[in-house]
């Protein structure tokens, strides 16, 4: 934990004080561990006052965001990709609330690929995200709180940001997620078809704030942000500061998942389709199965349905 500059240069706060730089050097595969050298030096060439944490484990990033707001601290910075982010998110709020009054966040990819980032438009190059510290402009942004049931039963409940899976493209990221970095880019293709064989049509329940629909479907998209699973625009239609979530159940043929591939990834124009009902929540989101289905967001493994989603609207101030 330190503050420096390079060849005695003074130190300046940044229009919200000091900044907390947390960094979680495992993440994008180890990618951010070999940036944080060139990361620490953007900063400090830019004279700003910061406080240095390098990250254990994914569990202590969520403490280091907490023990900053704790000291005083307002404006964090997350280095490392969405799951890096979700865990600065979750270290900011306490008993359902922010630690404090709207926190200030910026995100620093250092290599690695960041769909919150992308929603807005912003910088992914170290230079450029670390110049995004400077500067007033920021932009509250909503997040979801979500409730899943856990292996054990029980029930866990933590925020994210941008898109939550629900069974197919769920199963397809975790058996991607589980497969050795050597095999690259091979891994989303493997992935994809290894949870196709095995995907099946469920009736689901899904009751959207007072209303209650009975449907059929192999797949449920929840948006907060638009994109997933880096770089996919799976929630075309989601902004991140409208107060609502997109919900998006693919009730058409299976086939439809490789068949609207080409849509996705080209510029999210999946919908409207007949294959899909759009639904949209302003208060609270509950999805039932008559068997669990794997729930994941941002990238992490949330637990399996049943499953509740609910906005949490402009608490979290996003630094642009």
């Amino acid at each position: 934990t330190r503050g420096s500059s390079y060849d005695g240069a003074p130190m300046s706060l940044s229009a919200f004080g000091p900044v907390a730089v947390i960094a979680d050097p495992q993440a994008g595969q180890g990618r951010v561990g070999g940036s944080l050298a060139a990361v620490e030096k953007a900063i400090v060439e830019r004279g700003l006052e910061y406080r240095w944490e390098v990250a254990a484990s994914r569990a202590d990033v969520e403490r280091l965001a907490a023990a900053a707001l704790d000291d005083g601290i307002r404006f964090l910075a997350a280095v490392g990709d969405d799951t890096t982010v979700q865990d600065v998110i979750n270290g900011m709020f306490r008993d359902g609330r922010t630690i404090v009054e709207e926190p200030v966040l910026a995100v620093i990819p250092a290599g690695t690929s960041s769909d919150l980032v992308r929603s807005f438009g912003l910088s992914q190059d170290i230079e450029g995200s670390v110049g995004h510290l400077l500067g007033e402009q920021v932009y509250p942004f909503d997040v979801m709180k979500i409730q899943t049931l856990r292996p054990d039963g029980g029930h866990g409940v933590r925020y994210a940001h941008n898109v939550a899976e629900i069974g197919f493209h769920a199963d397809a990221w975790l058996r991607r997620d589980r497969m050795p970095a050597r095999l690259g880019n091979a891994r989303r293709f493997l992935g994809f078809w290894s949870a196709y064989v095995r995907t099946r049509h469920v009736p689901l329940r899904i009751e959207v704030d007072t209303r209650t629909h009975d449907l059929v479907a192999w797949s449920v998209i929840v948006g907060n942000a638009q994109f997933a699973e880096e770089g996919l625009r799976l929630s075309p239609r989601s902004f991140p500061g409208d107060g609502v979530l997109d919900v998006l159940v693919f009730t058409g043929p299976r086939s439809d998942a490789y068949r609207m591939l080409p849509r996705i990834f080209r510029h999210g124009d999946h919908v409207p389709d007949p294959g899909i009902k759009e639904l949209r929540s302003k208060l609270v989101l509950r999805i039932e199965t008559d068997r669990p289905l794997p729930v994941v967001a941002d990238g992490i493994a949330f637990g399996t349905t049943p499953a509740s989603f609910q906005v949490v609207p402009r608490q979290v101030m996003l630094k642009l």
